[in-house]
Parts: structure tokens; C-alpha cells; sequence
């Protein structure tokens, strides 16, 4: 299939964005924008991030998804969304106290990013003093970067860019009701969405997401190789898992990365990156099940040739078949690992 790629002018109207004036197009402070037409979907990976019972993804994407455009966003830009009203979906409830359920438990907040896109960088900052609980907030908060991979042709590839979590990022665009997939993008709780290095929107979100207290899972490390890392996690979710099911994911990330970026539009800029996902499975699928069960299950993680345990962490979390999270923990890896 023929892969015909059109760059469009920076203040251009297009069906995308329909209604809107050329003014109010420019003022999106978009620097880069492409429209991919006839373009063959990214293939789902063998082990799909996504819940395999949700069939929407195992057919040919609706045409909204094929027919994508991508955008590099910056301050300012009004592709960012409020946040989503807090629906209480009904796969999973929280079984919690009074003061727990002032206090929550963790929020995640994932973000979505390239070195390839020129405003990424700014956002990368903004979520790492996030993660290293540099903002006053009345919970505590766990930070994923997944780098996703379709800017890898503009000149630079992002060594930490990956198909799998572009795929992830597809997810929340139809999920959220969104026409566009954009970089950098930050996702509260699975529910609400904005442009990652809007500080006020990203504050306003983590604060007004829904609460649920975090799992209380224990975790033991094992490296039976030099090149592998089992997780083994014993605990209560803590959320009330109905029929509809749940999945508990673990996600292995990585910080104080620092990359010297050659080429695309970072050239020669050095990029500072942290809590970067490197790996994400599955540890298990839960259904009709009270708080208090226990679940338990190992993962076992191919380790990259950098690896180094100082640097590294891993996150725990529940989500449902909208990638509604229920529930998040985070764990370091020890030193000796």
C-alpha cells in the first residue's frame, strides 16, 4: 500500500479541525504537522497491552483511526481536554474507609512522548518534577513516559520509542473521543486528557481525578540471569473486581536517562528523560472478586543491555477494559538486584 505523506502549512484549515478559524489554528502553536493517508494500522503485538476482550481492537480500525493525523503540540495549544467527569465505571468499586476515601491512594499519570518532537522535552521536565513530588498534593503520584515511535521518521528515532505504546496511546484516543493523536500528551487515571506541559491543566486533573485506595502487594525481585528480571507480587487490590473483569499490570521503567540528540528537531540539544517505560506485561486478569482477595503472580522482564537496577523502578496497576485505572503502587528496585 502507498504511503503518501503531505505536509500542511502551520495555520492551514482542515477537516480536522472544523469550525475553527485560521487564527484560532495558528494560535495551537503547532510545530510540525502531518497527514498520513492509506496508511497501513500498526500491527497489535502478539502480547496485547490492551484488554484482548475488548473486540474493537481486533477488528479493522474505524476510519477516524486510520486516517490519523499526528501533531507536536506546544504551551498554549487548545487540543488538551477538561477533565472527564468522574464516572464510576462498573468493572471494579473501591471497598475503603472514610479516611481513606478522603485521603485516595496514587494517582497515574501517563505521559506520552518523543524525543522527535521539539516540544516533548519541556513536558519531560514538567512530569519528572511531578514524579520526584516536587508539586504540593494532597496524594501521592506515579508517573509513566511512554515514548511512542510515529515521529521516528522526522530525522531523529527515539532510542526509547516503541509501536507498543503507540498502540496504548490509540487506545486512549478512541477511548477519550479524541480525532488526533499528539505529542506530549498526559493521561489522568485513564480518564481525562490534556497537552502534558500545561502545568494548571496537569495540576487540576491529578486533583480532581477519582481516588482509590493503592494495592497492597508485596514484591520480590529475582534475577535468574544477567539479561532477565522476575517480579513476583503477592497482595489485596483492594478494589472490587465484578464480572466485567480487570487486569493487573506491571509496568518496569527507567530514570536519569540522558540522551545527546543528533538529528530531527532536537538536534543537538541534550535530552533528559525519566520514569521512561521499558517494558509493560500482564501480571493477571481478575474477575468477581471482593477487595480483600488476595492475587498473586510473577512476570518475568528481558532486561536491555544498559540495564542498571539503580535506576530502574516498577509500577503496579489496575485497569479495566477502557484502561480505567483502579488502583496504582509503586516499588524501587534494591540496590544488590
Amino acid at each position: 500500500m502507498t504511503r503518501h505523506v503531505q505536509l500542511l502549512p502551520t495555520g492551514e484549515t482542515n477537516s480536522w479541525f472544523a469550525g475553527e478559524s485560521q487564527q484560532q489554528i495558528v494560535r495551537r502553536h503547532c510545530l510540525c504537522t502531518i497527514q498520513i493517508f492509506n496508511i497501513t494500522p500498526l500491527p497489535f503485538p502478539s502480547k496485547p497491552i490492551i484488554n484482548p476482550r475488548n473486540h474493537r481492537f481486533r477488528q479493522k480500525p474505524p476510519p477516524t483511526m486510520v486516517r490519523c493525523l499526528f501533531t507536536c503540540l506546544g504551551k498554549g495549544s487548545d487540543n488538551g481536554g477538561a477533565p472527564i467527569p468522574n464516572d464510576k465505571a462498573s468493572s471494579a468499586t473501591a471497598d475503603v474507609t472514610a479516611e481513606e476515601n478522603r485521603r485516595g491512594g496514587a494517582v497515574l499519570v501517563e505521559l506520552f512522548s518523543s524525543q522527535g518532537c521539539a516540544t516533548s522535552p519541556e513536558a519531560e521536565v514538567l512530569l519528572s518534577r511531578l514524579g520526584r513530588g516536587d508539586f504540593e498534593l494532597e496524594v501521592p503520584v506515579v508517573v509513566l513516559a511512554y515514548h511512542v515511535d510515529y515521529w521516528d521518521y522526522n530525522g531523529w528515532k527515539d532510542p526509547f520509542g516503541h509501536s507498543h505504546w503507540t498502540v496504548r496511546q490509540k487506545a486512549y484516543i478512541e477511548g477519550l473521543g479524541l480525532d488526533t493523536m499528539f505529542t506530549p500528551q498526559v493521561v489522568v487515571q485513564g480518564r481525562a486528557q490534556a497537552v502534558a506541559n500545561d502545568q494548571d491543566s496537569l495540576v487540576g486533573m491529578i486533583k480532581s481525578a477519582p481516588k482509590f485506595p493503592s494495592p497492597t502487594f508485596q514484591a520480590t525481585f529475582l534475577r535468574p540471569t544477567t539479561d532477565s528480571l522476575e517480579v513476583t507480587l503477592t497482595g489485596a487490590l483492594r478494589t472490587k473486581v465484578d464480572s466485567d473483569g480487570a487486569d493487573v499490570m506491571v509496568a518496569l521503567y527507567e530514570s536519569d536517562l540522558v540522551t545527546d540528540c543528533s538529528g530531527g528537531d532536537n538536534k543537538g540539544r541534550v535530552l533528559a528523560n525519566d520514569f521512561v517505560v521499558r517494558k509493560l506485561e500482564k501480571l493477571c486478569s481478575v474477575k468477581s472478586a471482593s477487595a480483600k482477595k488476595t492475587v498473586s503472580g510473577t512476570v518475568a522482564f528481558c532486561l536491555w543491555e544498559s540495564f542498571n537496577g539503580t535506576k530502574c523502578g516498577v509500577a503496579v496497576f489496575v485497569q479495566n477494559n477502557l484502561h480505567h485505572i483502579f488502583g496504582c503502587q509503586n516499588f524501587q528496585l534494591p540496590e544488590d538486584i
